[in-house]
């Protein structure tokens, strides 16, 4: 190394050593992904700020159904489409036929769901949404633009196009801003027309991004239908006991204190203020996977635990640094920003921000099981997190309180599920190097 090299060493500043230990390509998410997660913000701010304790109530729900449900059926898509996708590419083969039958298996999980919520519509709307239809009949809709989404999100970012798929984030997020302050400078007073902003803004999203999407395809075999099913069978599963996990307070709350309408809007915007190292987590996990697998298919071991280690080490800091003003500031930011009313203590910031720090350790555990085809394995440790979550949630005590701790409590049981799953699997020694990583286990 010559003098000026080792001077450019010396001066890079933190910022830039940070980004070293990201995944290849997180720093062109992350500009999307943070003008969508503070669109989340402001779309709830301007609604409780524009809509009575009942209606808020109801978008509240809502919001956390979509959140729930819908990210639980269609991000494994996206998952497993980023993985099948990055191998391709390193194989030198095209992913058209790998699309269409993702997209008939997606397209068929909408139909169940839509049908479901069909048959379904008046004792949802009952138990949910203060006995209005509109509202299970938005949140059907929302749940196909949701699923429009992800499977777009999978192809980019499986063919590590990360600069449209952190426009498709940020456009998105912009539309989401602009619509809910629309309303809200308009007077609108309407839980429908705010609910309508999450059916709205990622299909115009998707309609912008789609070229990059088309033009990266390229001829290529198409997995069978059993691979398919094998892989995203479990794993839909898994995510959806997942997120279950993250988001079973609000709908628990409601459940279980059906009349404190202002409790259950006040409980969700204390989860989406303190999750908000959820929000960024999110610009790593599309790289991540699309590393993780990449090092996967190409055998590099060295690489696949270079990079599980660093994303843990990254996300730790990610929890600790939103986790502490949350808990310090948080009840008196909801009453600020949210306009929620007091009745929520430190204590359940702390709860919900000790529960986001282990459910992003969860999701990067997960995430390298999965690239390993362990996908039981992962399965296996968010049901007993479920079952943790169940046993908590229905222990007596103060509702707030109780929920909370059930989430923080089965989040933790799955960090140490998934590590030990982890360790058992993974091969503890240096391997060869001329001895591959094997995708499909170890």
């Amino acid at each position: 190394m010559n003098t000026s090299d080792a001077a450019a060493t010396v001066k890079r500043s933190p910022l830039a050593r940070l980004s070293d230990t990201l995944p290849p390509g997180t720093l062109l998410v992350i500009g999307g992904t943070v003008v969508l997660g503070a669109a989340s913000y402001v779309h709830l701010m301007a609604a409780g700020h524009s809509l009575d304790t009942d209606g808020m109530a109801s978008l509240s729900v809502l919001w956390t159904i979509l959140m729930s449900v819908g990210i639980g059926l269609f991000f494994p898509v996206e998952q497993e489409l980023t993985r099948i996708v990055a191998a391709h590419r390193v194989g030198g083969h095209g992913v058209s036929g790998v699309l269409r039958r993702v997209t008939v298996l997606t397209v068929a999980m909408a139909g169940l769901l839509l049908a479901g919520m069909a048959i379904a519509a008046r004792p949802l709307a009952d138990t949910f949404f203060y006995g209005r239809t509109d509202m299970v009949m938005a949140l059907g809709v929302a749940f196909v633009a949701l699923a429009a989404s992800n499977v777009t999100r999978g192809v980019l970012a499986g063919l590590g196009r990360f600069a449209p798929f952190g426009w498709q984030l940020g456009i998105d997020g912009v539309l989401r801003i602009g619509l809910a302050v629309g309303f809200a400078l308009a007077g609108v007073r309407s839980p429908l027309a705010f609910a309508l902003i999450l059916v709205i803004a990622p299909l115009v999203a998707v309609l912008v991004t789609l070229r990059p999407v088309r033009q990266g395809l390229g001829p290529g075999p198409a997995d069978t239908w059993t691979g398919l099913l094998g892989g995203l069978g479990p794993l839909i599963a898994s995510t959806l006991l997942s997120q279950v996990v993250v988001n079973a307070a609000v709908v628990s709350t409601k459940l279980l204190a059906p009349a404190e309408g202002a409790l259950v809007a006040g409980l969700l915007n204390a989860i989406v203020l303190a999750r908000v190292p959820l929000f960024v987590f999110g610009s790593l996990q599309a790289s991540l996977l699309s590393g993780l697998s990449a090092a996967a298919a190409a055998g590099d071991r060295t690489g696949f635990s270079r990079l599980l280690g660093r994303t843990c080490l990254v996300v730790t800091a990610l929890g600790v640094a939103g986790g502490l003003p949350a808990t310090l500031l948080g009840p008196w930011l909801i009453q600020v920003l949210f306009k929620a009313e007091d009745g929520l203590g430190q204590a359940v910031f702390f709860w919900i921000s000790a529960g986001t720090l282990f459910y992003m350790l969860a999701m990067v555990l997960g995430q390298a099981l999965m690239v390993l085809r362990k996908h039981n394995l992962q399965l296996l440790g968010w049901a007993v997190a479920t079952l943790v979550l169940l046993g908590v949630t229905l222990l007596p005590g103060e509702v707030a309180t109780r929920v909370c701790l059930a989430y923080t409590l089965a989040a933790l049981t799955a960090v140490i599920g998934m590590a030990a799953s982890l360790w058992l699997t993974f091969p503890r020694a240096s391997a060869p190097a001329d001895e591959k990583l094997s995708p499909a286990g170890v």
